[in-house]
């Protein structure tokens, strides 16, 4: 599966707990990554500044489902589902 054209799903749901450039803490969930460019694609795409978790997430059915706002619903499901909890979380 390729990814969607102007979706950005996988770039705003998740949050990113890796530093990355410009932002030392990671990113928050729900927060676009400022590193798209304004047709949604990311700038630190095939370099080595692109966080280890953007670089292995793969486009797949049942994360982007059929449309960019289903994709942006089932990832903000999967990271709330998976995010930490208790007095740190």
């Amino acid at each position: 599966m390729n990814c969607r054209p102007g979706c950005a799903a996988c770039c705003i749901a998740p949050s990113i707990s890796s530093p990355l450039p410009g932002l030392p803490q990671g990113k928050a969930a729900g927060v676009p990554c400022p590193h798209l460019d304004a047709a949604l694609r990311c700038r630190l795409f095939g370099q080595a500044q692109r966080p280890a978790v953007c670089s292995h997430l793969r486009p797949e059915p049942e994360m982007c489902g059929t449309s960019a706002a289903d994709a942006l619903r089932r990832l903000d499901a999967l990271e709330r589902a998976t995010a930490p909890t208790g007095p740190l979380g």
